[in-house]
């Protein structure tokens, strides 16, 4: 069964430096038919106006994917990190016990364009942490990039039994991928559009994937998505 969340139904808010659609229920927005899928608790799509960002607030346990599209995203948390997110770069920071982060775009002419994914950790009460990794193109065309991981090494570690991959997928190409008996999946379209076994996602659709052997992504146009591997 794949259920697809189109894009147009996502809960949006905008304010004067802020343009944000919400996957899942997230803030002001509460929807109950859609809370999470599985241990994916938010995908939210914003998009950052010049010289403006969210300033320091905080979280607790939480696993926060952020995943930059277009523009850079500078990072500084309570832990001490500070770092610049640009295109390609995969950001992991596990809330745990509790952690403050500000995000913010010194831009003066470039909006940020990025995805804020929020998964929810295996337990609670674990220590702050913070991870991040580039990823090329290169590693992502016409293939799935494993960029973050709750078992496999080499990749962004998150504490919970979730794979994320991403893919540039050039028209026509097609990629399978095989889901394990008792396992999820959730795709999430952030650039052009692919038919997802006989259902067709455009630029912020995602689909939830339940009982499915495998499913077969097909390009449509030169389209980038995100594929989660749930428990």
């Amino acid at each position: 069964m794949i259920l697809v969340r189109f894009a147009g139904e996502r809960g949006h808010v905008q304010i004067d430096w802020l343009n944000s659609y919400h996957t899942f229920s997230f803030g002001d927005y509460y929807d109950p038919a859609n809370m999470n899928f599985r241990s994916l608790r938010v995908i939210n799509e914003d998009y950052v106006q010049p010289d403006a960002g969210f300033p320091t607030h905080a979280h607790r346990d939480m696993e926060i994917i952020t995943y930059v599209l277009e523009g850079e995203l500078a990072h500084q948390d309570s832990m001490g990190n500070g770092s610049t997110i640009k295109p390609g770069d995969v950001q992991r920071m596990s809330a745990g016990t509790g952690v403050a982060h500000s995000e913010y775009n010194h831009s003066k002419t470039k909006q940020v364009h990025l995805l804020q994914i929020w998964i929810l950790p295996e337990k609670e009460n674990l220590e702050p942490g913070y991870e991040q990794r580039e990823f090329k193109r290169s590693q992502k065309l016409n293939q799935l990039c494993l960029v973050a991981s709750g078992k496999t090494g080499g990749v962004v570690k998150i504490h919970q039994d979730t794979d994320l991959f991403v893919s540039v997928l050039e028209k026509n190409k097609v990629i399978e991928y095989s889901i394990k008996q008792g396992r999820f999946a959730w795709l999430q379209v952030v650039r052009g559009s692919v038919k997802v076994n006989s259902l067709i996602l455009e630029e912020g659709d995602g689909a939830a994937v339940s009982d499915e052997k495998k499913i077969s992504i097909l390009a449509r146009e030169e389209s980038e998505f995100l594929l989660f591997d749930l428990n």
